[in-house]
C-alpha cells in the first residue's frame, strides 16, 4: 500500500513538473518592459557628475501593470554614483498618445501617486562604474500609453554621466541641492533637457512579454514630431493595443548613428561618442537582458554602409546581422529582420554602396539562411515605385534617409504580428 502511495505521489510530481512549462507560458514572464531606451554615452564635459542634482525624466508606457521597477545605467561613468533619493510617479498629463492627441508633461504629477523607489529595502544606492541596477518592485498601478515621471536624486560628485541622446521627449531637472525626487509639484524643475539621464528601463508586473527593437536612428526616431510618441515602435505599440495578439511591451533600443559592426567613431571610440557601441558588443545589454523579452526586430545597418568608413562588402554586414540573430536565438527569442531602407539623395549614396544595400536586403528577404524567423520589409513599404532607390516623397521626412511620421506609420503597418 505504501509502495502504490509512493508512486502516485512520484506520478503527481512528475505530472506537475511537466504542466509547470505550460503553465509558466500561459502566465507570461514575470516581468514585461513598459518602456526603455539604450544608454549611448556620456555627457561631454561633465565628468564630476552633477552633484545635487534632481532629473525629471519622462518616458511613455506601451503596456501597463499593478507593480513597477526601474532600471537605472552608469554603463559609461568613470566613478560610482550615488542615487540618494529615486521617485517614480504617473505624469499629470498623459503625453502624445495613440489616438493622435498631445497632452504634454510639465514635470507635475498625478496627486497620490509618487513613490519612492527602493534597492534591497534602501532609499539609495550605490550604482559602480559601467554597472546598472534594478529596483525593488514599487506598487503602483500604471496604465498603458501614459507619460511617467523617474525621478533620480544624485547629492554628490561622480563620475562621467549615462544618457540616451536623443529622447524626443522634454525632461526637466533642478539643480538643487535640495531633493525634489518626492514633489508633486513641477515648481522646483525649472530647467528643461531633451536627453533621458540614467534610466533606462521601466519594467511592469506580468505581462505577455516583450518585443525589443534593436536600430539606429530611423527606430530612434530622430525625425518623428517631438513629444508625440510617432516612432514606428510606438505605432507598432497602437496596432499591438488593437489586435487579437497579445499587447506586448516594446522596448526602443535604437541609437542615432549606430552601426551593426563598429562602434562610433572607430578606431577612435571614446565613452563620450554619441552613435554608442556596435550593435554586437551593446547586444547583451540592450536586448538580451531586457526583462521579458521574447522577440527582437533587427533593423541595423544603413550606418555601416553609409558612414565613414564605408562597408560596402555585403557578407561583412550580413555576417553580423546573423550573429545577432545566433545569439538571440540561442537566448530563445525569435528573430524578425528589417529591411534597410531606401535612401538615395542623402549625402554619402552612391551607385556602389546602393548594390551593398540590395545585397544585404535580399539576404534578409530570403530569411538570412534560416536564421531570421519573420520579415518587416520596411524597404517595400516606404520605397518609391516610380524610384526604388529613393524614399516615397510622403514618407521622407526630407532629408532622404529618416521618414516622417507617416513612414513610421508605414514601416510598423508591416511588421507581422503573428511572427511576434
Amino acid at each position: 500500500m505504501r509502495r502504490i502511495t509512493r508512486i502516485a505521489a512520484v506520478s503527481t510530481l512528475l505530472l506537475a513538473m511537466v504542466a509547470a512549462p505550460a503553465e509558466a507560458e500561459r502566465r507570461g514572464p514575470a516581468w514585461t518592459t513598459a518602456w526603455a531606451t539604450a544608454p549611448a554615452a556620456a555627457v561631454s564635459g561633465v565628468e564630476q557628475g552633477y552633484a545635487g542634482f534632481t532629473i525629471r525624466n519622462v518616458v511613455h508606457t506601451t503596456t501597463g501593470g499593478s507593480t513597477v521597477r526601474i532600471h537605472l545605467s552608469n554603463r559609461f561613468g568613470t566613478q560610482p554614483v550615488l542615487m540618494g533619493h529615486v521617485t517614480v510617479a504617473i505624469s499629470a498629463h498623459t503625453g502624445g498618445r495613440r489616438d493622435g492627441t498631445v497632452d504634454r508633461s510639465d514635470g507635475s504629477a498625478r496627486p497620490g501617486t509618487v513613490r519612492d523607489v527602493l534597492f534591497a529595502g534602501r532609499a539609495s544606492i550605490t550604482v559602480p562604474a559601467r554597472a546598472e541596477v534594478v529596483s525593488d518592485p514599487v506598487r503602483l498601478s500604471v496604465p498603458a500609453d501614459q507619460d511617467l515621471l523617474v525621478s533620480t536624486w544624485t547629492p554628490q560628485p561622480s563620475g562621467t554621466v549615462t544618457y540616451h541622446p536623443a529622447a524626443m521627449q522634454d525632461s526637466f531637472f533642478s539643480r538643487g541641492p535640495a531633493d525634489h525626487a518626492g514633489e508633486e509639484a513641477s515648481t522646483a524643475f525649472g530647467e528643461t533637457t531633451r536627453v533621458w539621464h540614467y534610466v533606462n528601463g521601466v519594467d511592469v508586473s506580468g505581462g505577455p512579454g516583450t518585443v525589443v527593437a534593436l536600430g539606429d536612428s530611423i527606430t530612434d526616431g530622430v525625425t518623428s514630431t517631438w513629444g508625440a510618441n510617432r516612432r514606428w515602435t510606438d505605432y507598432l505599440a497602437a496596432r499591438l493595443a488593437s489586435s487579437p495578439v497579445p499587447d506586448y511591451g516594446i522596448a526602443n533600443s535604437g541609437i542615432s548613428g549606430n552601426r551593426v559592426l563598429l562602434d562610433s567613431n572607430a578606431p577612435n571610440y571614446t565613452i563620450y561618442d554619441t552613435f554608442g557601441p556596435s550593435a554586437l558588443t551593446r547586444l547583451n545589454w540592450d536586448v538580451l537582458e531586457r526583462a521579458g523579452a521574447r522577440t527582437v526586430i533587427v533593423f541595423e545597418g544603413i550606418n555601416d554602409i553609409q558612414q565613414t568608413p564605408h562597408q560596402a562588402d555585403p557578407e561583412q554586414i550580413i555576417a553580423g546581422l546573423a550573429q545577432i540573430a545566433a545569439q538571440a536565438r540561442a537566448r530563445g527569442l525569435r528573430v524578425v529582420g528589417a529591411t534597410i531602407m531606401a535612401w538615395k539623395g542623402w549625402g554619402s549614396w552612391t551607385p556602389e554602396l546602393e548594390r551593398t544595400r540590395v545585397a544585404v536586403n535580399e539576404w534578409i528577404r530570403a530569411g538570412g539562411d534560416g536564421a531570421l524567423d519573420g520579415l518587416a520589409d520596411f524597404d517595400a513599404a516606404t520605397r518609391d515605385p516610380a524610384d526604388p532607390q529613393r524614399m516615397l516623397p510622403a514618407f521622407d521626412s526630407g532629408d532622404h534617409l529618416h521618414p516622417n511620421d507617416a513612414g513610421d506609420r508605414a514601416m510598423a503597418a508591416v511588421v507581422p504580428l503573428a511572427r511576434l
